[in-house]
């Protein structure tokens, strides 16, 4: 996942589509999050709680991307929204600092950055890491005894007959694959990567499952729904090699003054969602085309989060 710059116009179309009146001036608190899956069902889930809890709520789940999203709660047109640890990397001109490449240390900085620059509060995050990754066929993992970059690189180097379906991007960008061969020591010739045009993971993540051109494996993101359902298994960055997208909460300060029990109500439910948990949901709504309101709903009254 990445910070993607979108143009002027786009915010305009925001604005103009409803939320020029500040959600600071109301008594209500106003819920948003991105437009993507994981958004959509993070922010449905704050939302659930919030009003179960008897805080009245605007809704406005799946608002915009990422730089629409940072503009409203930096302006105070909204007041909470999912948001992701390593896009700090973004938001304060930090891209070549390595503090994003370890979970604690990027939570510390972005929390600690937005909260004396912009009022803004880091909630609790989940443990689950949004951000570029290699995965392979759940049989193939199981055969060779591959659940880390460590083995992946090491069972490449031996001769393991890999076949990677990658973007162009994920190929040349040096922070991405040649990051991974730098740091775990293997190497994939031209003939082991199956190279597909544009950066959509769900393309590639379907070739590696169905074994497209002979593909066993994928470029993909931590959290993508579609793994779990056809069987790939995510390759942990051990090392730490990609900067860390950990789904966090992220609230006005003034708004949490004026609700403090919102900590209270969050955290818990955020620290249960780990990278398998994400991935399942996910899998429901992207996969399944299960409604995002019910699934998050059915997963906070399973887990104990709501009556």
């Amino acid at each position: 996942m990445t910070f993607k710059t979108f143009k002027t116009a786009l915010f305009a179309a925001a604005l103009s589509a409803g939320f020029a009146t500040s959600a600071a001036a109301q008594d209500s608190v106003a819920v948003a999050s991105k437009i993507d899956t994981e958004g959509e069902l993070l922010g449905n889930m704050i939302r659930v709680l919030l009003e179960d809890a008897g805080i009245e709520v605007e809704n406005r789940i799946q608002l915009g991307p990422t730089n629409v999203m940072r503009e409203a709660i930096t302006s105070g047109e909204i007041d909470i929204y999912p948001e992701y640890t390593g896009n700090g990397a973004f938001f304060f001109g930090m891209e070549d600092s390595d503090v994003w490449n370890n979970a604690d240390e990027a939570y510390e900085t972005v929390s600690r950055l937005d909260r004396e620059e912009n009022g803004i509060v880091w909630l609790q995050p989940a443990p689950a890491n949004n951000t570029w990754a290699i995965a392979v066929r759940r049989d193939l993992a199981e055969a060779e005894g591959l659940s880390s970059m460590e083995d992946f690189g090491e069972w490449v180097s031996e001769g393991g007959e890999v076949k990677l379906a990658a973007s162009a991007e994920f190929v040349t960008t040096p922070n991405a694959l040649p990051a991974f061969q730098e740091t775990y020591g293997f190497e994939l010739e031209g003939d082991q990567i199956l190279e597909l045009s544009g950066g959509n993971t769900a393309t590639t993540i379907r070739a590696a499952a169905e074994g497209m051109n002979d593909a066993n494996a994928a470029m993909a993101y931590g959290t993508d729904g579609a793994l779990a359902a056809v069987g790939l298994v995510v390759m942990e960055d051990t090392k730490g090699v990609q900067f860390v997208y950990e789904p966090t909460p992220i609230v006005r300060e003034e708004v949490l003054e004026a609700h403090p029990e919102i900590e209270d109500i969050l955290n818990p439910v955020f620290e249960s969602l780990t990278l398998e948990t994400l991935q399942g949901l996910n899998s429901q709504i992207a996969v399944d085309g299960l409604d995002a309101q019910q699934v998050a709903r059915d997963y906070l009254v399973e887990n104990g989060f709501l009556d």
